[in-house]
């Protein structure tokens, strides 16, 4: 029988509608104890580790979770590991732990998009999912995975769709990597490369900007100060940005701020194409790192990363242009 460490963190999944049709986070999880949906098949381990709704959740909240993985690993026996988040920041989440524990045993991540006693409730069917993908052989060595409506995502490249659709969560241009059955996990992808920081702390000032049209330069203005470490540009298209933006991008570039550049398109990769005033051409020539596959969130959380563990200059640009690592 395979040992599985449920980490709950809250969000919807642990949450109720009163009786004003609010929903309310809940003293107790509802579904932390529950055993039925195993049928003793399974060995579930549970830490009620917060309860937080995932607006709450923080770079340091982040970080305390993958330590507690780490203590698990080294210390325990357990085959894989489930936690359950709110989903408005489960996607950052999930990525972060992907870029910071060793691909060893399998770690799902889900929640939910209806509370505990909203009709059609998908919490605990999710969390049974995240259980048996997390102890399916196949699992292993697949980098951190985020279970929800019966499909299998990577933690690299998920995002949320939808503010309240069960289907929300999708992966842009790939697809999911896999599907849950009534058994088990069946993958029809591979996942590619991995490469791990074994981060201890989270540096403080790296932002997420997104461009549009007739932007000017006083966002970039107001975030040039010492406490900036890095910032991440959501540009147009196919990675361009408005001409009246480039002074204040310079001055960043000067203060030796790394900035990486994606789209804000939701699907597609940010490429070089484009030869004038503001394009990609441009904006590559003058330093930007152009990031290929991820979106704003998930760039923001790859170069806080490696921030945090210390790189910098063409270390950290490779670190960070390339999503497939």
């Amino acid at each position: 029988m395979k040992t599985i460490l449920a980490i709950h963190t809250g969000g919807t999944i642990s949450m109720s509608q009163n009786d004003k049709g609010e929903v309310v986070p809940n003293d107790e999880n509802p579904i932390a104890e529950e055993q039925v949906i195993l049928k003793g098949q399974i060995n579930l381990i549970t830490d009620e580790m917060f309860n937080l709704p995932s607006p709450h959740v923080t770079p340091e909240v982040m970080l305390k979770i993958k330590q507690r993985i780490m203590r698990t690993i080294d210390e325990e026996h357990v085959d894989g590991v489930v936690i359950t988040h709110g989903t408005d920041t489960l996607e950052e989440t999930a990525y972060f732990l992907d870029l910071t524990l060793p691909n060893t045993i399998p770690v799902v991540v889900t929640g939910a998009m209806r509370s505990s006693n909203e009709i059609g409730s998908d919490g605990l069917y999710n969390f049974r999912n995240a259980i048996l993908v997390a102890a399916t052989d196949e699992s292993y060595g697949k980098g951190v995975l985020v279970v929800m409506n019966d499909e299998i995502h990577t933690a690299r490249f998920v995002t949320k769709t939808h503010t309240t659709n069960v289907a929300t969560f999708r992966t842009p241009t790939f697809g999911p990597i896999g599907i849950v059955t009534q058994s088990k996990a069946k993958y029809f992808q591979e996942l590619i490369k991995t490469e791990v920081a074994d981060i201890d702390h989270v540096v403080d000032g790296v932002y997420l900007i997104k461009a549009y049209a007739g932007m000017n330069g006083d966002l970039f203005n107001a975030i040039n100060h010492s406490g900036t470490k890095g910032l991440v540009i959501e540009g147009l298209g196919a990675g361009n940005v408005p001409p009246q933006t480039l002074p204040a991008i310079q001055h960043l570039i000067d203060n030796n701020i790394p900035i990486v550049l994606v789209s804000r398109c939701y699907n597609g990769v940010a490429q070089d194409i484009y030869d004038y005033e503001g394009g990609g051409i441009q904006l590559k020539k003058m330093g930007l790192i152009l990031c290929q596959g991820l979106n704003g969130q998930k760039a923001r959380i790859k170069l806080l990363v490696g921030l945090s563990d210390n790189k910098a200059g063409a270390d950290l640009a490779s670190f960070v242009s390339n999503a497939i690592s």
